[in-house]
């Protein structure tokens, strides 16, 4: 899983066509992964402030606004891509169009990868 995080200030500080340029860079990488095979998904995700916790107290869940994390940055996308080895995935994050802006995370997904990963 590359997952891509940023914040409303890294958001903001792009100029219109440059964020419609990353985008259209970022649907291109995206189709190459189609065409590869190695394309599992890709998802955006909302803004932290339409994000919700459950957490069960006595058997009754609770809900409440969040996360409320210290961290300046959140997980703003992610992509799932079946590909052979940590390498490839570390070409794949790198070769996305947001690596220039900031850093994509990679992670394999338990029970989904191999477990030399």
């Amino acid at each position: 899983m590359l997952m891509i995080y940023g914040n409303t200030e890294l958001w903001e500080s792009l100029a219109p066509e440059d964020m419609e340029a990353l985008v259209r860079e970022t649907d291109a990488h995206n189709t190459a992964l189609v065409r590869s095979g190695e394309m599992v998904g890709a998802y955006g995700v909302a803004d932290q402030a339409q994000a919700r916790q459950v957490h069960v107290v006595d058997g009754s869940p609770v809900v409440t606004d969040g996360p409320y994390i210290e961290a300046k940055e959140y997980l703003g996308s992610f992509t799932i891509v079946d590909c052979e080895s940590e390498e490839r995935a570390l070409e794949l994050a790198a070769a996305n169009p947001f690596a220039r802006l900031g850093q994509i995370e990679v992670r394999p997904l338990l029970h989904e990868a191999p477990t030399d990963l």
